[in-house]
């Protein structure tokens, strides 16, 4: 099984390549703002990224309502947002009123507002940081139309594996993850089994159950949602420990 399901992966990293975003690909949506002025409120949130900024996505981030979050599918993923002049006066002055942002949290219908207010489906919206949101608004406002696009995402250093669960269950929180920012598959093996298919659990965070890979050095072999396939070979050594976090070299460009 094995050699098989690594040549799943790469026919599914061929299946997803796309294309280039392009300059006319920009989509409506409304922006509201959360986390205080220095958007330390933002950190931890429903990816599970924790401390944003030694995870690598920093207080330029935003959460996304439903329709965009995916099921946590659209973890880390970057999206470039600007004020709707057209339909507002409470943009920010000035030609260059746009934000990039990093998907790290899940903005929740509130069933007590009609439709589940702003961010029930299907409607497009995204909580940003205030930091992020008062770089295209006026703070006054609170919430204003916006036009983004989905953007690469640039990272500093390699993709970061960390290792959760407990006997034979193991989770890996993936962060860091450049090119298209989030992960669409992956697979696991330790130095003496074949790859073991992962599963997302919740946010960034994936799964497997399987039995004796304590003890064992591990590879990772993930595919972007972007469509790359990139094979993490020994990355995990063989004394790791549950909680531990590994880096790479490695990274995405889509």
């Amino acid at each position: 099984m094995g050699k098989h399901f690594l040549h799943q992966l790469l026919a599914v990293a061929l299946a997803l390549f796309v294309s280039p975003t392009r300059s006319d690909d920009w989509l409506p949506a409304t922006a509201t703002f959360y986390g205080g002025a220095d958007g330390s409120d933002t950190m931890g949130g429903a990816c599970g990224y924790g401390d944003l900024y030694e995870q690598g996505y920093g207080v330029n981030n935003a959460a996304l309502s439903t329709a965009l979050f995916n099921d946590g599918a659209s973890c880390g993923q970057c999206y470039v947002i600007r004020c709707d002049s057209s339909k507002t006066g409470w943009c920010k002055p000035g030609s260059s009123n746009f934000a990039v942002v990093s998907a790290t949290n899940f903005c929740p219908p509130n069933w007590e507002l009609p439709n589940g207010g702003w961010c029930g489906p299907p409607r497009p919206h995204f909580d940003m940081s205030q930091p992020a949101w008062e770089t295209i608004g006026i703070y006054s406002a609170g919430i204003i139309p916006v036009l983004y696009q989905r953007v690469k995402c640039w990272r500093s250093g390699g993709v970061r594996f960390t290792i959760a669960g407990f006997d034979h269950f193991y989770m890996v929180l993936i962060t860091n993850v450049a090119g298209s920012g989030s992960i669409h598959s992956m697979a696991v093996k330790g130095a003496n089994t074949d790859w073991i298919p992962m599963y997302r659990n919740w946010g960034a965070n994936w799964h497997c159950l399987a039995g004796g890979l304590i003890g064992q050095g591990l590879s990772f072999a993930l595919v972007s949602t972007g469509g790359q396939n990139i094979v993490f070979q020994d990355v995990i050594p063989a004394w790791w420990q549950f909680s531990q976090t590994f880096n790479t070299y490695q990274n995405f460009d889509y």
